[in-house]
């Protein structure tokens, strides 16, 4: 019997786990179980959750846009990919997004909308001190930044390349979300390729 390969996708902001790019993956990698939870307002009870997927499900690779990039960086010693990474959530939502805000897509819980108030700010400033801490030179090998060259909402490039090296940071044609032409033409083929060798950090590259 066939291996069943398994990824785990972090949604962004406002987004949960049966979103279009989740449904994307789903259809474009056929074979494949694509784990993708919906995340917890708090940054740090996201983070944990993802930590316990990781351990319990051990997936091959895990893929995360925006805000969900910024918690991807976090899951030390898993091949990932960060698109479009949002490592200021906490500027992001003082500037924008507090209050009430609504789901963008459908959620388990049946939750439609949710509040971004001062706490939570705080909460992402306190995570947002440590989130490099665990960068060594192993994991710079397990990691891929993919960068919007049209992105109008971040631009942690020049930062992702001081911190891993300009060689694990690649542009591509689009702007901050994926769409399904991304998706499939940049996207999927970094996956497999960052997975073709038995997870061999070595072979990674783009």
């Amino acid at each position: 019997m066939e291996k069943i390969r398994k990824m785990m996708y972090v949604h962004g902001f406002a987004s949960s786990g049966s979103s279009g790019t989740v449904m994307n993956l789903r259809r474009s990698l056929p074979g494949w179980r694509v784990i993708a939870p919906d995340l917890p307002v708090d940054p740090f009870e996201s983070l944990e959750l993802l930590r316990s997927i990781v351990e319990e499900e051990q997936p091959e690779i895990v893929v995360g846009t925006s805000m969900g990039g910024m918690y991807t960086q976090q899951l030390w010693g898993v091949p990932r990919i960060v698109v479009n990474p949002s490592f200021e959530m906490s500027r992001s939502l003082l500037f924008g997004k507090m209050g009430r805000n609504k789901y963008m897509s459908k959620r388990k819980d049946g939750a439609t909308e949710f509040r971004i108030d001062k706490a939570v700010v705080e909460r992402f400033k306190e995570m947002e001190k440590h989130q490099f801490d665990g960068i060594t030179e192993e994991e710079k090998q397990l990691v891929v930044g993919l960068f919007g060259d049209k992105d109008p909402v971040v631009h942690f490039y020049p930062l992702m390349a001081k911190l891993y090296g300009e060689e694990r940071c690649h542009w591509f044609n689009g702007e901050h979300r994926l769409n399904d032409k991304i998706v499939d033409k940049v996207l999927l083929p970094l996956i497999k390729e960052m997975v073709a060798r038995d997870n061999d950090c070595c072979s990674y590259g783009y």
